[in-house]
């Protein structure tokens, strides 16, 4: 048993003065099997605790459903922490941002049209507790009070960029109260006046959000947390990537000076990140800070920080061990041995399955008057294909798609005609249609859903409708593709497609299983299975150019590796190297 409490401008537990020297890493982006090495290598970098969010789509992926199991394991994560010795902040409100898919929102939520977000609203706020009724009970015995190593709980993450709803926040902290969630209670927010004054709330310690400035903005920060310890919440030392972008860099030298301007104030601080991680699956998120200004968020979470994706420690870790040592009694600490990684070399892709010709062995057709959204269909992430017939004859006219959220192919009686992307006015289709009529079919990507700005109400495939011309289109079969079991596929020989289509081959590993790298020059736009997990997703665009492969993901001998390509490969071979590129 311990407190952890406030006083003065001190954080003290168990009636001693500490100072949080913390790092941010994320146990849902890291494969479980390497959630110690990663807490080791923090400790050895001299920081005395570990900050995470928890996804609430993660935990409640459908609505009563819940999973705390392999990379959902929270629990696990932090009594791995604890028996390191490492102090443990959670961040378990309802939304986390986190460039994570819907900032950690269940999508379902976006089924029901009456549900406002992030504010007190009676049928979100009763989503909420259903969820703490089974979240906040497992945190309860892993708290400092009870003899766990958790020390402190968010409330709500960066509010005041969103809202200023003061009654939303305190029942959000009522909430945690009445289950038990004794620690100290924070709240985090940019060091600006309208940030701090729409996200702060009495009772919850105000702290701040920055990545250079230190001194103005612990000064805003003293405005309206007169008394407390100061504390940057997010230190913002490196930065994601968005597709189509430069990948992000930051010198490790600027990264230092900024950390001592706070060290120097006898301020604590968490690294966003430590040890980034990576966005699984379709688990990405995407920025929107603008209207048509749609930025998904690439698989990688590299971030450009302490650990690479990898875990291997980077010039930044060792500067900032160095700091860390000039302001704090920091003991010589260890690092683990270092985790092989390995070139596998080239696969060739040896089976291959078209998606027109599998569907019914993917998914079953439901018919609808006109097209909906995947959360309308109870679908949470990948593809949706919606298909029609158009009667002729018809001259040419543009296709319109209000609104494609977020990358639709379109094809006519099964040829591509062309794309329609989110924010792309640019991109047009037309077509004529023949006497005899057509078949419509458009098959869309749900790119990731926003988690951070105005436009977090972000439902995916066809939200409105499709007009040829001035015409709205009615009568659709639609299938929801999640990919969530690929079992059923089928797989022929590999012939030249510029079709949707599954490629399948074969790692051969022998007995000596580690990380890798995966490669996929040739290729276009997809995703990628090994072993039936969902690696994530790759675009020719970049930056990003290789997904990586933890070790724990294969197994000796034998590994399948399933590539769902959109546009056909000039090669079918993929390749296993032992160094990543992210641009």
């Amino acid at each position: 048993m311990a407190t952890f409490h406030c006083e003065g401008s001190n954080f003290m537990y168990d009636g001693k003065p500490v100072r949080l020297l913390s790092g941010a890493m994320h146990y849902f982006r890291i494969v479980p099997e390497y959630w110690a090495d990663r807490l080791q290598k923090l400790k050895a970098c001299g920081f005395n605790a570990v900050e995470t969010y928890v996804p609430w789509n993660l935990h409640e992926p459908k609505p009563g459903r819940f999973r705390f199991d392999g990379l959902a394991d929270l629990e696990r994560f932090v009594r791995t922490a604890g028996e390191l010795g490492l102090y443990v902040i959670v961040r378990p409100s309802p939304y986390i941002c986190a460039e994570w898919e819907f900032g950690g929102l269940p999508s379902w939520l976006l089924a029901d049209d009456d549900v406002r977000l992030r504010c007190f609203d009676e049928k979100f706020l009763g989503h909420v507790d259903a969820y703490y009724d089974v979240l906040l009970p497992k945190l309860k015995p892993l708290l400092c009070t009870n003899g766990g190593p958790i020390v402190a709980l968010q409330i709500e993450n960066e509010y005041g960029s969103y809202g200023n709803d003061a009654r939303y926040l305190d029942y959000l902290r009522q909430a945690m109260i009445r289950r038990g969630m004794d620690v100290l209670l924070f709240t985090s927010d940019g060091p600006e006046d309208a940030m701090l004054q729409g996200g702060t709330l009495p009772g919850a310690l105000a702290t701040a959000n920055f990545g250079s400035g230190a001194k103005a903005a612990f000064e805003k920060l003293r405005e309206y947390e007169p008394d407390g310890p100061l504390m940057c919440m997010e230190y913002w030392n490196g930065w994601f990537d968005h597709w189509g972008e430069e990948h992000h860099t930051r010198d490790a030298g600027d990264v230092v000076r900024a950390l001592e301007d706070m060290l120097e104030a006898g301020a604590s601080v968490n690294f966003y990140m430590f040890h980034g991680g990576t966005n699984f699956g379709f688990f990405n998120g995407a920025n929107c800070q603008a209207k048509d200004a749609y930025e998904p968020t690439v698989t990688s979470y590299d971030y450009d920080v302490l650990l690479s994706e990898s875990g291997e420690p980077t010039e930044k870790f060792y500067a900032v061990r160095e700091a860390i040592g000039r302001y704090a009694n920091v003991a010589e600490r260890t690092l683990p041995e270092p985790i092989g990684k390995k070139a596998y070399g080239r696969v060739e892709m040896t089976g291959q399955a078209e998606l027109f010709s599998h569907l019914d062995r993917l998914s079953d057709a439901v018919r609808r008057t006109a097209p909906e959204p995947m959360e309308k269909l109870g679908q949470d992430f990948g593809f949706i294909l919606y298909t029609t017939r158009i009667t002729g004859p018809r001259p040419s006219k543009e296709l319109v798609v209000q609104d494609v959220r977020d990358r639709a192919l379109v094809f006519l009686d099964g040829k591509l005609h062309g794309v329609l992307e989110r924010g792309k006015p640019e991109a047009k289709v037309s077509f004529a249609v023949p006497a005899e009529g057509a078949e419509l079919s458009i098959l869309v990507e749900n790119m990731g859903r926003i988690n951070y700005g105005p436009y977090l109400r972000d439902a995916k495939g066809i939200t409105e409708g499709v007009r040829h011309g001035f015409q709205f289109l009615y009568d659709w079969s639609i299938r929801c593709l999640p990919l969530e079991d690929l079992s059923r596929l089928e797989f022929g020989p590999v012939r030249p497609q510029t079709a949707p289509a599954f490629y399948r081959g074969m790692l051969r590993t022998g007995d000596d299983v580690q990380d890798t790298f995966l490669r996929l020059t040739g290729w276009t736009k997809g995703v990628v299975f090994v072993n039936g997990f969902n690696l994530g997703r790759y675009w020719e665009k970049g930056p990003q150019q290789t997904l990586y492969v933890p070790a724990p993901l294969l197994r000796p001998g034998d590994n399948e590796i399933v590539v769902f390509e959109l546009h056909g490969t000039s090669e079918a071979a993929v390749f296993f190297v032992d160094t990543p590129l992210l641009g």
